[in-house]
């Protein structure tokens, strides 16, 4: 058995060096929300050095607000956006002899593209435009996911180990208490995803949720501690921390 271990890098506000090694896949800024070509390049690097799989990690171009607002914009700006973030990643990472091999959007991008069918179609568009056929990364029975395996890209369902989830399988909100989760609680989660394919919703519902990677967040001080614990207890559990894109 093995799971996916991803992590949101190159944002300027993270551990990167310390938390790479741990992962076997990192989400890359591409200047929507966060990073420059020298936060790529050095994040391209940093994977490469350690044998991560590079993804792209496109967002709303909104720096102020870190991505985490659904910005109004036309579709060509937001599918222009778009394509200029793929291409920067891919340009580097080309110059490094590395490829993109997934897309996963950030914040608000993330959580619209899971219901958002013109959104979700937006987001492919622009990854099969750009990077020909990457697989495409989001929550488990996701429009986003769907619509993916639809295009014939290969759909990577994200399970989140740092965040609470609600009773119909979305994220809590950032904004309401108890969204992000602390240490026991990040591996009583990890545990639930990996053995048994569910997650215990904040008002103590399990829901179905199967997963072919986890997620931590690298802006979240607690990172490359709960990166450690996890990577632990997947060893007690012989699971193995791998990408399926190997």
């Amino acid at each position: 058995m093995f799971v996916d271990l991803n992590s949101d890098l190159g944002e300027g506000c993270g551990q990167d060096a310390a938390l790479i090694p741990l992962l076997s896949s990192a989400n890359i800024a591409c200047g929507g929300h966060a990073g420059s070509d020298v936060t790529m390049r050095a994040t391209v690097a940093l994977a490469l050095r350690h044998g991560v799989v590079i993804g792209a990690h496109p967002s709303y171009p909104d720096r102020a607000g870190f991505g985490r607002q659904a910005l109004v914009m036309s579709q060509e700006d937001l599918q222009a956006s778009l394509v200029q973030q793929l291409q920067a990643l891919q340009r580097i990472a080309a110059a490094q002899g590395a490829g993109v091999r997934y897309v996963k959007p950030h914040g608000a991008l993330y959580n619209e593209a899971m219901h958002d069918a013109a959104l979700a179609a937006q987001i492919i568009a622009a990854a099969q435009g750009v990077l020909g056929a990457p697989a495409i990364m989001g929550q488990p029975g996701s429009v986003l996911l769907r619509q993916a395996a639809a295009a014939g890209l290969q759909p990577l369902a994200e399970g989140f180990a740092d965040r609470a989830y609600q009773a119909d399988g979305s994220l809590r909100p950032r904004s309401q208490p108890g969204a992000v989760l602390d240490d026991a609680a990040a591996l009583d989660q990890v545990r639930a995803f990996v053995l048994h394919q569910q997650v215990r919703s904040y008002d103590g519902k399990w829901v179905k949720c199967r997963i072919d990677s986890l997620c931590l967040h690298g802006d979240n001080p607690s990172a490359v501690r709960q990166a450690v614990q996890i990577r632990g207890l997947l060893d007690e559990l012989s699971v193995e921390v791998k990408s399926s894109l190997v």
